[in-house]
């Protein structure tokens, strides 16, 4: 990775520089430039002052870019001046820097990072799609997800897919001749993926909602007389807890299948099961805040603490050479 590029992820990777830092230097520039090309297609996707369409064209552009379709100039600048956060106002003047990185890898390496971009990009448009036409205010109505199987495929595309590019890279690199079944890593790879995308969908669930977007499936609100507009009420909490703390469970099978993922690893990749462990173990933190959680709760946001957070790394770092204690760490183990 070119030091401009490098220099771009420490001042925007935030909290997830911390588990880059832990991997292995044979995959830390590729998931790193992935990471923050992903970053910058997300902040284009979530910066609600510009129009759908304008987001769509510049999202369209930039993938165009990524997969060596075109050399035209993005010319993001009008982008970038709508951002209120220096991180992604820095990411998208700095994208030509991240677009010249990506060319110095080889060509396996640059054709697995083209590939997870652009089923990333495909779902955050899918989803600048899905609710282009939603309303200014809740009382016009909110556009929601009809059924599970959009918000698996949804998850897959912008998360999943995260988790088959990361096992392949780690694959090619790391661990080539180890004795893996493939095809379940893979699987539980992606529904590790899933599984961290469920936390953050359900933990921004009333802020969604406030958007105009909802992505519980209409088909599990409708059979309990609940819709977007209506399942936050009070007279309406008991049966929209049943049905979050579903959903909850559902995220909690994902994360588990993302740990037998990290134990599936070869012991020896202490790293790269410290750099999963991590997101894991928060994830199961935070879905346990929310099972707890009622109404008002919800509306507060649910946050683990930064203690909690650095704790666990710490608790982490220490179990993992002793196979006893490391299985002892996540609570579905």
């Amino acid at each position: 990775m070119t030091g401009s590029a490098q220099d771009l992820l420490q001042a925007t990777a935030r909290s997830f520089y911390l588990t880059l830092r832990v991997l292995p230097a044979r995959v830390r520039p590729q998931i790193g430039l992935a990471y923050l090309l992903a970053r910058t297609t997300d902040t284009i996707a979530d910066t609600e002052i510009v129009p759908p369409a304008q987001r769509l064209d510049a999202l369209q552009r930039l993938r165009e870019r990524i997969l060596d379709r075109t050399d035209t100039p993005l010319g993001l600048g009008e982008l970038a001046r709508q951002q209120g956060a220096p991180a992604e106002k820095l990411l998208l003047e700095k994208v030509e820097d991240s677009l010249t990185a990506l060319q110095a890898f080889s060509a396996g390496d640059r054709q697995l990072i083209q590939a997870v971009l652009a089923t990333i990009t495909s779902g955050q448009e899918l989803d600048l799609r899905r609710f282009a036409g939603r309303p200014e205010s809740a009382q016009a109505g909110i556009i929601a997800l009809e059924t599970a199987a959009e918000l698996d495929d949804y998850t897959y595309r912008v998360a999943g897919c995260v988790g088959e590019f990361w096992t392949k890279l780690c694959r090619a690199h790391l661990f080539p001749d180890a004795s893996l079944d493939e095809q379940q890593l893979v699987a539980d790879g992606v529904r590790f993926g899933q599984g961290l995308q469920l936390v953050n969908i359900f933990r921004d669930l009333p802020e969604d909602l406030k958007q105009g977007r909802c992505y519980l499936p209409l088909t599990c609100l409708t059979p309990v007389k609940l819709t977007p507009e209506n399942m936050l009420q009070p007279e309406n909490e008991a049966s929209f807890l049943a049905v979050f703390r579903a959903h909850l469970a559902l995220a909690q099978a994902h994360l588990k299948a993302g740990w037998r993922y990290t134990n599936t690893l070869p012991f020896g990749q202490f790293r790269v099961r410290l750099a999963c462990a991590w997101p894991i173990l928060l994830g199961a933190k935070t879905i346990e805040q929310l099972a707890a959680a009622d109404v008002a709760g919800l509306r507060r946001r649910v946050k683990v603490s930064r203690g909690e957070l650095y704790a666990s790394m710490a608790h982490s770092a220490l179990a993992c050479p002793i196979p006893f204690w490391w299985k002892r760490l996540h609570p579905l183990a």
